[in-house]
């Protein structure tokens, strides 16, 4: 009887030892940092998210312990692990892809390209993946954008969206966004100005190169609308730079528009071609939008900056009155010593 309880008991105390072995292997807390994103690249293999982990655990070994044990293959993404999650959850979450979203913010974005670039930093799409997507010529068919127009469709904003978002993904992401905001309402805003969505975006881009002022934004919308409606060339310096610069390649500043720069001959120069260029010389805010949809109501034709203010205009009905504001301009620039 007494061989048969030491037998009992050693078999209680393997037991138990085996059980205490097994909790913290899997189920005893084993992240050290509060909180930590990791990222899981395509292709990563179960072992090789011990390198990725074990900064943040208590105990590497046992998580690489039970990585063995489990052969599991992770999904890519990104995870968030925090403080007190044991190995059992942290290889369930990656097994299954219990992902954790990410933002992507993006605005003051001048091509498609740039966008591109912005955009694959944060997803696992690369740019050339991405820009093909934008290019596509089947999908800018489909939704009546162009190639000079598609960056129209992206909005400047904070998006939530997983790593393992695909270009084509993203692209469908944004043109649902898209619809989103150019509902009913401010489609209805547009046409009542004589102006698409797509239009109403291009007069936006040139609104926000021309102030950054909030509350000048809906004023210099309705000098550009003004000019529209009674047949004007819209004459907006943002245009003539943006042509100089896609004619010549010039990267420099521009701080001061000079007759070589309207005079390029190039479809986005509105003081050599009447109407909206055939597409945005900037990414434009939604408050900017907002402005062309929302303009104020007035008789000024003519602007230009106000010496007096920097960051502000001097507005003008006629042409005389602009002259002189004109000048009062170019002699600030000149007392500067500002020739281009």
């Amino acid at each position: 009887m007494k061989t048969a309880g030491k037998i009992l008991g050693l078999l209680l105390l393997a037991a138990l030892v085996g059980g205490g072995v097994m909790y913290v292997l899997f189920f005893a807390p084993n992240v050290k940092t509060e909180s930590a994103l990791i990222t899981v690249p395509p292709g990563t293999s179960a072992e090789e998210t011990v390198s990725l982990l074990s900064p943040h655990l208590v105990r590497p070994a046992t998580y690489a312990r039970a990585v063995r044990i489990k052969k599991f293959s992770p999904e890519p993404g990104k995870y968030r692990i925090r403080r007190g999650m044991s190995n059992n959850q942290i290889i369930n979450m990656l097994r299954a892809g219990w992902q954790t979203e990410i933002t992507l913010t993006f605005n003051n974005i001048s091509s498609l390209e740039e966008l591109a670039g912005k955009v694959a930093s944060r997803i696992i799409a690369d740019s050339t993946e991405l820009i093909r997507a934008f290019r596509d010529p089947a999908f800018l068919d489909s939704t009546g954008f162009t190639r000079e127009n598609a960056l129209l469709m992206y909005l400047p904003n904070t998006y939530r969206l997983y790593y393992t978002t695909t270009a084509d993904e993203f692209r469908q992401r944004m043109w649902k966004e898209y619809n989103r905001y150019w509902n009913k309402e401010r489609r209805e805003a547009a046409r009542r100005l004589g102006l698409t969505p797509v239009e109403a975006g291009i007069l936006a881009s040139i609104v926000k190169k021309e102030t950054l002022r909030p509350e000048e934004k809906p004023v210099i919308a309705g000098v550009y609308l003004n000019r529209l409606k009674r047949g004007m060339k819209l004459e907006a310096d943002p245009t003539a730079v943006y042509a100089y610069k896609r004619a010549t390649g010039d990267t420099s500043v521009i701080r001061r528009v000079l007759h070589k720069h309207i005079e390029i001959d190039d479809p986005y120069n509105t003081y050599r071609y009447y109407g909206l260029p055939p597409g945005p010389v900037s990414m434009p805010d939604l408050s900017d939008i907002e402005a062309v949809l929302h303009p104020a109501r007035h008789d000024y034709l003519y602007f230009v900056a106000d010496p007096a203010r920097p960051g502000y205009h001097l507005f003008a009905s006629t042409y005389a009155q602009h002259l002189r504001n004109a000048r009062r301009y170019r002699r600030y620039l000149d007392t500067r010593g500002i020739k281009r």
